[in-house]
């Protein structure tokens, strides 16, 4: 019989896909694992039970968290949901604002901040500015482009009708009617601007879809047809801005729903300034994203050059600085960003990452000095099944994790530490569907449908529950309040380090059964690590009956190991050291467990064991070391 002897160091690979049970020469297989469930990757190699969340607030219903950094010391979290804005800071609710967006349109909400405002975008609504004023107090309020001191208005114009189109004025100044040549007016023109022969009217009456009646805000050079003739090119009928981002002391527009493969960049220093004037280096700028495929603009992000996300491919504008004459845009890579909804691309060691518009890839698109170009390479490659259809995602630099939320309510982390070759997916379930997520400084946030609640709560290392809360008293005590967020529901309650039975809220309350100091209570979840079959079988014999002879667990700071080798889930931890789950909390394990086996097993495509835990105490696993047998 030939004894083997595998060493696990890391779990630096993640989980990956079954496809790849057949490559065990793939440096991948060594490092991975088949199942790796609620546990973060440290970038070090190691996996710990991932943190619990704990319960903020109730939210409104339905919606998607921003962050919004006001400077190093203030940071808020921002909750969209059905017409309103939920202000959080520090984990209470600040304000409530009243907004334009319905719960349907929050999906395809865009935003980019500047200082102390937040602009906000979505291609049906008017654009809206949300700014923190003296004093603390919040305001939404629309976006006004620069008007000069004659009236004119200097934003964006584009002439949708077709060329050959003309327009009569009936008179040059004072209130006058414009009559098209083809029907081109509807009733939202109300209110809209028009430049005829490069002059400027306001549309004050809709008469009919070829006449409008119109105040003169600058005198016309005559009432003769014309064909020079343009309306401005965001409002109720033509739609509004898609994307919106800074670049080079520009205000960047990308795309809109009527125009949705065009930038426009706004004068230099003056944001709200789109007047192109005679093309000086310092006045706005404005073209098409023109090639062989559709390139509707789904994502702007301002990094070593302008980067465009659009719906077929990838885009870098050059321009050092970016001047009308200098400005050059060209595409880079061909994969295309999803459409369903706006998610932003997020900056990570200095690639910027976005989902392809499969909704299978998470790539990162990294600018390569040799090519000087940009290159994609999918970072979900070896874990595809961990992707889903991405709804949301953020980053969080503390733990160098990327949050990625599914569709299904389940969300994934990626482990990443590109200088080291980092890339480890693991995958997180909780008793509901998480909606968004968002990184506010260092705290994490996460929208949470739980049973008919839509619930805010933060990622805290502290907590081992979900939807949980904690609190202390001065005097032991048997009941506990402020659980109306879990009413009618069975919740787990570690008390004095000792973890309890689950018992029912009643009223918001729950009764212990021992009076306790501390408390923490929630929701459990399950930990799962699976790790894949050895990959030495090649060399050995595939197909082979084998048998796990002993397992050596390096764990850290660990309370509970709960373990399968063959005869079922059994703790193992406490009870190697003599310890007893008594009157005393666990003690925090550090060292090697070993733990011995029998049995062989003839499936070469079944791990030799198994993590499975919901006991809502402290897990760390460092290495294994795993003593194989394959029966020649």
């Amino acid at each position: 019989m030939t004894r083997i002897r595998e060493v696990k160091t890391n779990f630096t690979a993640g989980e990956i896909s079954r496809d790849l049970l057949g490559r065990g020469d793939l440096r991948a297989y060594e490092n991975g694992a088949l199942a790796l469930r609620n546990v973060f990757i440290n970038p070090t190699g190691g996996i710990a039970r991932r943190a619990g969340l704990r319960f903020i607030d109730t939210a409104p219903g339905d919606g998607r968290l921003i962050s919004f950094e006001f400077n190093t010391e203030q940071t808020y979290l921002l909750v969209v949901t059905d017409l309103e804005i939920g202000v959080y800071a520090g984990g209470y609710k600040e304000a409530s604002i009243a907004a334009p967006w319905s719960a349907a349109q929050v999906s395809q909400l865009s935003w980019t901040q500047s200082a102390d405002t937040l602009l906000m975008v979505h291609p049906d609504v008017p654009p809206r500015k949300l700014t923190r004023g003296v004093g603390g107090t919040w305001s939404l309020s629309a976006w006004n482009f620069f008007t000069g001191d004659n009236g004119v208005r200097h934003q964006p114009y584009f002439k949708f009708a077709e060329s050959a189109v003309t327009l009569t004025p009936s008179g040059t100044t004072g209130a006058i009617t414009l009559t098209a040549s083809a029907p081109v007016f509807e009733a939202g023109h109300e209110g809209t601007r028009l430049r005829v022969g490069g002059r400027e009217v306001e549309i004050t009456d809709f008469d009919s879809a070829t006449v409008v009646s119109a105040d003169v805000i600058e005198t016309l050079s005559g009432t003769t047809p014309t064909i020079d003739w343009e309306e401005q090119a965001f409002s109720p009928v033509r739609g509004y801005p898609a994307t919106v981002a800074f670049h080079q002391d520009r205000l960047v527009i990308g795309g809109s729903r009527e125009m949705p493969n065009r930038l426009w960049f706004s004068k230099s220093g003056d944001l709200f300034n789109f007047d192109r004037g005679e093309g000086l280096d310092d006045e706005a700028i404005e073209f098409a994203i023109l090639s062989d495929q559709v390139n509707a603009i789904r994502g702007i992000f301002s990094g070593r050059h302008l980067q465009v996300f659009t719906s077929g491919a990838e885009w870098m504008v050059t321009g050092d600085p970016l001047t009308p004459a200098a400005v050059q845009i060209r595409r880079q890579t061909r994969i295309g960003s999803v459409i369903g909804r706006h998610i932003p691309p997020i900056n990570v060691d200095g690639a910027t990452l976005f989902i392809a518009r499969n909704g299978k890839e998470i790539q990162e698109f990294l600018y390569t000095d040799l090519e000087q170009a940009y290159k994609s390479t999918d970072l979900a490659l070896l874990s595809r099944h961990m992707i889903g259809n991405p709804v949301d995602m953020d980053y969080d630099q503390k733990r160098r994790l990327l949050f990625l939320v599914r569709d299904d309510g389940k969300f994934a982390a990626l482990t990443v530490f590109r200088a080291e070759g980092v890339n480890a997916w693991t995958l997180h379930e909780t008793a509901g569907a998480v909606k968004s997520v968002a990184v506010v400084g260092d705290e994490v946030y996460m929208l949470v449908a739980r049973e008919d609640a839509y619930l805010v709560e933060q990622l805290d290392d502290t907590l081992a529950l979900d939807s949980a809360l904690s609190g202390t008293v001065g005097v032991p005590a048997t009941s506990w309040a402020g659980l109306d967020h879990l009413e009618g529901r069975d919740v787990v309650s570690v008390a004095d380090g000792l973890v309890q039975d689950a018992v029912l809220v009643s009223g918001g309350e729950i009764e212990l059964e021992t009076a306790a100091l501390e408390i923490e209570a929630g929701l459990p979840f399950t930990h799962v690590v699976e790790p894949l079959p050895p990959g030495v079988l090649g060399a050995a014999g595939a197909g082979r009956k084998m048998r796990l002879i002993e397992g050596i667990f390096r764990v850290q700071d660990t309370q509970a190991l709960r373990l399968d080798v063959g005869r079922g889930l059994r703790d193992v931890a406490l009870r190697q050291l003599g310890t007893e789950l008594l009157d005393a909390p666990p003690p925090k394990i550090s060292g090697d467990i070993s733990v011995r086996a029998l049995g062989w097993q003839a499936d070469n495509t079944r791990p030799l064991w198994r993590i499975e835990q919901d006991m809502p105490l402290s897990f760390a696993l460092l290495s294994v070391v795993t003593h194989i047998k394959v029966n020649d």
